[in-house]
């Protein structure tokens, strides 16, 4: 069931939606998904519901058992369109219900989904270094050298096999402030991952950053996207620093 489109920007979301799944998840030709898009090839969901004021789309992981999948593709559907993020969706608790029968449920969400615009411009005083830099490349070759900085090594970041392409960096003096990196990227679109180093956040950094990343050449001709928790609200700041448009909300269960 779908309700009356009052926007041109609204009719693109549920669109939209679909392009932002087939950017984070490698799916099998029955949109099974087979696995989360990223470089370390994670597992993804058993099941991801995703909504709009348009519609829903939901898709479950290849090694749920045939009929468990038919029944929660058949719960999804029969969800209204999910007009409002701060509410969950009324058919999440079957769709739990359906997978604990095999094993415990661990629930990830709700998130929600912003489209994030080719070539953004964002004033900020930090300089900028691109992975498709002369700059980039002789940074990526010192910390290869002589290893990440210790701030970089204290969040998790392990080695430069970390920099996911394509990427950039914002600088505070000699220091890493922010990197926006592809956090999945296919053929028809990317999602944006942003980290802002303690110490150095609510000062823009991270719009700053982001912006930059929208305007990298290889990212040309696809669809961008900024995606958080509904909880995060420091990354909703920089969603509203930026202006980007919310086009739907997603959870996630494992």
């Amino acid at each position: 069931m779908k309700e009356p489109v009052s926007s041109g920007a609204e009719a693109d979301d549920l669109a939209l939606l679909h392009l932002d799944i087939e950017t984070t998840f490698v799916l099998s030709g029955s949109e099974r998904i087979e696995r989360e898009n990223d470089p370390d090839c994670s597992s993804g969901p058993r099941v991801i519901f995703t909504g709009c004021r348009q519609g829903n789309i939901a898709r479950v992981r290849h090694d749920v058992g045939d009929q468990v999948a038919q029944s929660l593709l058949a719960v999804a559907a029969e969800e209204p369109p999910w007009r409002d993020p701060h509410v969950l969706p009324q058919c999440l608790g079957k769709l739990i219900d359906l997978l604990s029968c095999d094993q415990p449920v661990v629930t990830i969400g709700p998130g929600v989904v912003y489209r994030l615009p080719n070539g953004l411009r964002y004033e900020h005083p930090a300089k900028i270094v691109r992975g498709d830099s002369a700059e980039g490349e002789q940074m990526l070759a010192r910390f290869a050298e002589r290893g990440l900085p210790q701030s970089m090594l204290d969040v998790g970041f392990k080695g430069v096999g970390d920099f996911w392409e394509p990427w950039c960096v914002a600088l505070a003096g000699d220091e890493i402030a922010s990197i926006a990196f592809a956090a999945r990227i296919g053929p028809v679109g990317a999602e944006a991952g942003v980290y802002t180093f303690p110490g150095f956040r609510a000062q823009g950094f991270a719009a700053a950053i982001t912006a930059v990343w929208s305007s990298l050449p290889s990212l040309n001709g696809r669809a961008l996207f900024y995606s958080t928790a509904r909880s995060n609200r420091s990354s909703q700041r920089v969603a509203a620093r930026l202006g980007l448009r919310l086009i739907g909300a997603s959870v996630r269960v494992s």
